[in-house]
């Protein structure tokens, strides 16, 4: 494909991938307020958010095992219609349990969303090439998590919060129609399909069951009780069944020969963790933010801004540089070395910490966050055989989510623990009048800053502070997991093919024997092709039946 032909393909793609962003971006300032207003607690907090990455990890492998059996570019679209519609639906909730009901269809959405993009660029775009092209998905990224923010506060402070749920639909007509007129997919070859239904079934009851269990623990039940190891011994034994019945299955949905590859696994472990820095700090830091600093929405969103200019800068300059020397290394150990350091100095905040130090930080780890995430997606896809592109794209994607849906839930009970506590202290140190106005004013709830006396309010931002940096201090020990796992990622050299090309390239090699001379001349055969198209502006491969043969006669020659 030319440049103006991958330009046209991904505009679709770039804009369907903003409106998600953006619907989900243009909540989280103002979740706060919309649980208060809903009479949520803390618990109803945390599940918002864990409702939706729940549902978003356990459906991205399904999503990339239906990526290699069906039309990519339909399904695409229907993960766009679930996630916009949910969020419309979202905007009419009366309570935590219906906004948590639509927030699990967002997920579902949103899962598909993730996976399928990462896997129609592989069909399309060399490894290599994927760098060219990062500065158009950094900036989609940077429109939709700074902008997003922002007038997510701005609707909220004017028109009310249930309007933010309803600015992604017009966009997403948009997205829907330049999906269907420019994203031009190549044909893979046809396989047959057999999908594997008891895998799916047992494998989301399993990590559904396991999160369920850490999003509930310590608050609906105690850690060592009953309910806690009936709830282990649950998902332990269906995800064991799980592996039987995915070793013994023609398609399974996570094929467990994917762990033989050292970079696959070690991207694993390391989307994991990363996973946990990415989501926790987009759900706390906000919280930090209004209830800590006693801002309002809009200023909230303001305030994350060097967060979010960390990632699109890092991701944006470290994109580049990878697609023009081949080489991405030495810039994914950088990125996990300042994810190890923003995460220690966020664990440092109090309710009165200077403004200047929370911005660097926030900035640092975003930095670090930009260089290892989209990376270690590459990474996978340069080492993965066609034939299992979408599943194992899919499957780093979902230990992704895995991380950062059971990240937040234990990081949000360890918020609640420590908030809960300092408030309690807190409150028995003021004066006997002043502990009933207390008790009068905290019903168990979020608070509403705002409306809180000087007395009170001061005791509940301090406990919101020091709770936010208990919660980055509990995330420090997995930045440094994924550090370690990146150092010992095998430096495999980017290939220049794209899928399609692979897979043509495979089916080539699986009927005659692969001689490597001849296999170098016929990719070199093919390259030359390539160069020749873009020059005339014409498919040659489908002029004559005597061209398109061409490199196979160069390596045989």
């Amino acid at each position: 494909m030319t440049h103006r032909q991958v330009l046209a393909a991904l505009s679709g793609l770039l804009l369907g991938m903003f409106v998600s962003m953006i619907a989900s971006t243009v909540v989280g300032t103002s979740l706060p307020l919309i649980i208060a207003d809903l009479d949520g607690d803390q618990s109803a907090f945390t599940w918002v958010v864990t409702a939706t990455l729940l549902a978003t990890t356990v459906s991205t492998p399904i999503w990339g095992k239906l990526a290699d059996l069906f039309n990519r570019k339909l399904l695409l679209q229907l993960a766009l219609v679930i996630f916009v519609a949910s969020s419309a639906i979202a905007g009419f909730a009366q309570d935590p349990a219906m906004l948590i009901t639509m927030r699990v269809f967002q997920g579902l959405g949103a899962g598909g969303l993730a996976a399928l993009s990462q896997i129609v660029m592989a069909d399309i775009l060399s490894p290599r090439e994927r760098g060219r092209y990062a500065g158009l998905f950094g900036a989609v990224m940077a429109v939709a998590t700074i902008g997003g923010p922002l007038l997510g506060g701005v609707i909220t402070d004017t028109l009310g919060w249930r309007w933010n749920f309803f600015v992604g639909l017009p966009i997403a007509i948009v997205a829907l129609v330049l999906l269907q007129r420019t994203l031009h997919l190549p044909k893979l070859p046809k396989k047959k399909v057999s999908i594997d239904y008891l895998g799916i079934v047992l494998i989301s009851a399993g990590v559904s069951l396991l999160l369920i269990w850490v999003s509930l623990g310590g608050s609906q039940f105690e850690w060592n009780s009953l309910e806690s190891w009936l709830m282990i011994g649950g998902a332990v034994v269906l995800l064991a069944i799980a592996v039987v019945v995915e070793l013994r299955s023609k398609e399974p949905l996570i094929p467990l020969g994917l762990f033989k590859n050292r970079t696959f696994t070690l991207s694993v472990v390391a989307s994991l963790s990363v996973g946990v820095a990415m989501f926790g700090t987009a759900v706390f830091l906000s919280q930090y933010m209004q209830l800590a600093r006693g801002a309002t929405p809009t200023e909230s969103g303001l305030l994350t801004i060097p967060m979010m200019a960390g990632v699109l800068i890092s991701s944006t300059i470290v994109g580049g540089l990878i697609s023009r020397r081949g080489k991405w290394k030495a810039y994914v150990i950088t990125g996990a070395v300042l994810a190890v350091a923003g995460t220690l100095l966020l664990s440092r905040l109090e309710y009165d910490t200077n403004f200047l130090y929370v911005g660097f930080s926030m900035f640092v780890l975003g930095a670090g966050i930009g260089m290892v995430m989209q990376n270690l997606v590459l990474v996978v896809q340069n080492t993965t055989e066609v034939k299992n592109l979408g599943v194992a794209t899919s499957a780093v994607t979902f230990f992704r989510s895995l991380g950062g849906t059971a990240g937040v839930a234990v990081m949000g009970s360890i918020l609640g623990t420590v908030v809960a506590d300092h408030i309690k202290s807190g409150i028995e140190s003021l004066e006997p009048e002043q502990q009933a106005v207390a008790a009068q004013s905290l019903g168990g709830g979020i608070p509403h800053i705002a409306e809180l006396p000087d007395f009170l309010r001061v005791v509940v931002e301090s406990a919101y502070g020091i709770g936010v940096g208990s919660v980055f201090l509990a995330a420090l020990p997995l930045t440094v997991i994924t550090l370690i796992a990146v150092i010992f990622l095998p430096n495999v050299q980017l290939g220049t093919l794209t899928a399609v090309q692979r897979a043509k390239h495979e089916a080539t090699s699986d009927r005659a024997p692969d001689h490597s001379l001849e296999a170098e001349l016929e990719h070199v055969g093919e390259e030359l092709l390539e160069v020749s198209e873009a020059s005339v502006g014409v498919p040659i491969t489908t002029s004559t039946t005597v061209i398109d043969s061409a490199p196979r006669e160069i390596g045989r020659a």
